[in-house]
């Protein structure tokens, strides 16, 4: 770097901390809003106040594309939002040249970052809007914040060379979304396998321990409620298997769910997708079938 270019962006850089500090604000609103939903989502804690419904929220966060590499998507933008925080305010705390040769650095990696957030957060408002039909507050303020930090970025670097700014941000925006749509087709379900309104069909066979379990839990009084559009409860019902989940009580929960008990959902105050009620406790999240034997009792033997 030479003397006049680094005397320059010494000069600058000062009039660039405003930008910094907002947006290591945004990125820890951002950290805020996805960890919330990973804790969710890993059942730490308990249901959240989601404006414009809940219901909405629990359709998106739980959808086939709420997880990744078997984790909460939330979780990788939460891993996002740390590093804008980090690429944000490193520079402010350093001193010396290496303040100044990491300002520049910083910069680029906040335009890169912040821009394939903004890509992946368009394919997922897509997602929510054509695919999911769904409306969660949480995301749609992760996108928000996404687009501001991105234009913050634009307006904090001192970008003398337009034509690379516009070639690196080209290349980041075909990898994310190739990259994106990729993912969005391999784990969609092809519509034609249900019908609107109605769980996947289970594709596991039953087994005579598994069988057993759901004739006890049946004559307990065990029930499972469920949403047609959750995969979670699919993934429970494949534990049993398809001739065993028919044995079961399971209550549809999702308001525009083929013959739904939504008003006996609410009056239980379902916290999430599977929930259990087994001899007057109710628990939610997937349960494998020996715990699901352990609560309600049955002594006969069950599949791992």
């Amino acid at each position: 770097m030479s003397t006049t270019r680094l005397s320059s962006r010494r000069r600058s850089e000062p009039n660039h901390r405003w930008i910094r500090v907002v947006m290591a604000v945004l990125a820890t609103i951002g950290m805020i809003d996805t960890a919330t939903i990973t804790l969710k989502r890993w059942g730490l804690i308990g249901q959240l106040t989601c404006p414009g419904g809940a219901e909405g929220c629990d359709k998106v966060l739980n959808s086939v594309w709420g997880s990744l590499f078997g984790q909460p998507l939330s979780l990788f933008g939460f891993l996002a939002y740390t590093t804008v925080l980090v690429l944000a305010l490193l520079p402010l705390v350093l001193r010396g040249e290496l303040r100044s040769s990491l300002s520049e650095r910083s910069w680029w990696g906040l335009f890169l970052l912040t821009g394939g957030m903004v890509v992946f957060s368009l394919l997922l408002m897509g997602l929510l809007i054509f695919k999911i039909k769904a409306f969660c507050f949480f995301c749609v303020l992760s996108a928000v914040l996404s687009l501001s930090l991105f234009v913050l970025s634009l307006f904090g670097g001192e970008w003398e060379d337009r034509g690379q700014l516009i070639f690196r941000g080209v290349i980041v925006t075909l990898v994310v979304g190739l990259v994106g749509l990729g993912w969005a087709a391999s784990v969609d379900r092809p519509a034609a396998l249900t019908t609107k309104g109605t769980p996947p069909p289970v594709v596991r066979a039953s087994t005579p321990a598994t069988l057993a379990l759901a004739e006890h839990l049946k004559a307990q009084g065990a029930v499972m409620y469920s949403a047609y559009w959750c995969p979670h409860c699919h993934e429970q019902k494949e534990l049993f298997g398809k001739e065993a989940t028919e044995k079961l009580t399971v209550i549809e929960c999702a308001a525009d769910g083929v013959n739904n008990q939504r008003a006996l959902c609410e009056a239980k105050k379902i916290e999430g997708f599977p929930s259990w009620e087994i001899n007057g406790r109710m628990e939610s999240g997937v349960k494998s079938l020996a715990r699901l034997a352990e609560w309600s009792g049955f002594k006969g033997p069950v599949a791992p």
